[in-house]
C-alpha cells in the first residue's frame, strides 16, 4: 500500500483534519531503514526494544477520539519513534505543544532525531515514567496513552484539565480503548477492543524479567 491508498482508506472513517495531518506526516521518517518500504502498511511495526509504532488506522481512530484543535497543549505518553506525536503536533499547529513521554532512552534520542529530520519542532521528547505524567507541564488539554494501563492511572487524571479529553487502552490479556472526559466527575467511554504493548511504570505494569 502507498501513502494515498491508506490515506483513501482512512478517509470517511476519521475527521478531515486527521487525514490532512497524516498526509503532512512521512511515517517512512520515523522507522528502521530496513522497514522504510513497508511505512504506508496498516499495520504495527517493530522500532526496537520490543517496541512498535502502532497502525496508522490506530493514529488516527485515537487522533479522531481525541478532537485536537490549534493551541492545544497535549502529553503523550509511550512516545516510540515519534510518529504518533508528530501527527498530533501537526493537528494543534505551530501554536499548540506536545510534550512526550518515553521511558527508553535509546527510543527518545531516536525520536527526537526522526522529529528533527520531519521538520517537526513542536514535540518535546521527555525521558521518564509516563505512567507518572508530566505534572511541571500540567494540565493538559489532550492526553494520549500508547500503551496498555492496568487502569486509567490516577496521575494522569489528575493532569487533565476539566472539559479535557484522554484516550488510552486498558487490560493486559484483553485490551479495550478507553475515551475519559473530565467534567465535574470522569466520563469513560469504552470504545474498541486493542492490542498495544504494555505500559512499564509505578502505575503501569512491572517490567518482567
Amino acid at each position: 500500500m502507498n501513502r494515498e491508498q491508506l490515506l483513501g482508506s482512512l478517509r470517511g472513517y476519521v475527521s478531515e483534519a486527521v487525514v490532512s495531518a497524516m498526509s503532512r506526516v512521512p511515517r517512512e521518517l520515523f522507522l528502521p531503514e530496513s522497514l522504510q518500504s513497508r511505512a504506508y502498511d496498516d499495520t504495527p511495526l517493530p522500532i526496537g526494544g520490543s517496541q512498535t509504532i502502532s497502525a496508522p488506522h490506530m493514529v488516527a481512530i485515537m487522533c479522531d477520539l481525541l478532537d485536537l484543535h490549534p493551541e492545544m497543549t497535549v502529553l503523550e505518553v509511550g512516545g516510540g519513534s515519534g510518529y504518533h506525536a508528530a501527527v498530533m503536533a501537526e493537528m494543534v499547529g505551530p501554536t499548540g505543544q506536545v510534550y512526550s513521554v518515553e521511558r527508553r532512552p535509546e527510543l527518545v534520542a531516536r525520536a527526537r532525531e526522526n522529529l528533527l529530520r520531519a521538520g517537526i519542532k513542536n514535540v518535546t521528547m521527555i525521558e521518564a515514567d509516563g505512567s507518572l505524567g508530566l505534572p511541571e507541564h500540567a494540565p493538559y488539554d489532550r492526553i494520549s496513552v500508547a500503551a496498555a494501563a492496568p487502569r486509567v492511572p490516577e496521575p494522569l487524571k489528575e493532569q487533565l484539565k476539566v472539559s479535557g479529553k484522554m484516550v488510552l487502552p486498558v487490560g493486559s490479556d484483553y485490551q479495550e480503548l478507553y475515551l475519559v472526559t473530565r467534567t465535574n466527575g470522569f466520563f469513560v467511554e469504552k470504545k474498541m477492543g486493542v492490542i498495544f504493548v504494555p505500559l512499564i511504570g509505578q502505575e503501569g505494569f512491572r517490567e518482567r524479567t
